[in-house]
């Protein structure tokens, strides 16, 4: 699997939330090599490690590639006041990405904060062929539901508080679905606890489930194994590197209380 480092053009930045910024770059070799799912390894201004930040989207044709991501620290802060002219130092793309069937005609996606830009590229794959329940903590953090629903998804919103759409977790409107409408495969990428509950609400419907995980990183090549987590393959438990052997995992793979 092919990864580049160098510094590339942003072409456009975009504030899209509180805290959360879109940057998009010129980056053709690394857009052709791109797969959905995938993140890539991005140096703050200031700072010695990279961030790593999911990849939103990437488009081969026009070669390039979107981030989108929140300010959580000081080294994400940074990232964010770079703009339009200025280079992103980044390491990408890296990782194994979400891999859907061509018979998969039913696919939900399942995001829940941050975890909601990585989902974006399956939907724009995907089209009317996916249904998208996005999670977040009130209105105020909703980010990229229009864009899903540009691009064919049935789109459902739950929020913590209310305010929007489902009152409460991902979990019930995504058991509702899978009750009722059904669903050949479920993508989802969050807070462990979601992707718990989401894996759960999976296996009691014998739907299959892919997930992606968020994890701390240091190198984000597999080297530093910063980012291990716990999985059980053949009956038999080890840590595997979320940078190198997932992000994305078979949720029946993934030990969530390990």
């Amino acid at each position: 699997m092919s990864y580049y480092c160098d510094k590339y053009p942003i072409v456009e930045k975009k504030t899209i939330s509180r805290d959360t910024f879109s940057i998009t770059i010129y980056a053709p070799e690394a857009a052709k090599a791109a797969h959905t799912g995938q993140f890539a390894n991005i140096s703050a201004p200031g700072f010695t490690l990279r961030r790593p930040i999911s990849i939103c989207e990437f488009s081969r044709s026009k070669g390039t590639i979107r981030f989108v991501f929140e300010v959580r620290g000081k080294g994400t802060e940074a990232i964010s006041r770079l703009n339009p002219g200025d280079n992103l130092d980044m390491l990408g793309p890296l990782g194994n990405g979400f891999s859907v069937p061509d018979s998969a005609r039913r696919v939900v996606l399942v995001g829940g904060g941050i975890g909601v830009p990585p989902m974006l590229g399956l939907a724009k794959k995907l089209g009317s062929r996916s249904t998208a329940i996005l999670g977040f903590r009130d209105y105020s953090r909703i980010i990229l539901a229009d864009e899903f629903e540009k691009y064919g998804a049935s789109t459902a919103i739950c929020t913590d508080d209310g305010s929007v759409g489902y009152n409460g977790t991902v979990a019930t409107p995504l058991e509702s679905t899978l009750k009722n409408v059904g669903a050949d495969l479920v993508c989802a990428c969050g807070p462990m606890p979601m992707l718990n509950a989401v894996a759960k609400v999976c296996a009691e419907y014998n739907v299959p489930c892919k997930v992606s995980m968020e994890q701390r990183m240091g190198c984000g090549v597999g080297a530093c194994v910063v980012c291990s987590c716990l999985t059980v393959r053949n009956g038999q438990e080890h840590y595997a590197r979320v940078c190198k052997d997932g992000p994305v995992f078979d949720a029946k793979e993934v030990k969530f209380n390990g």
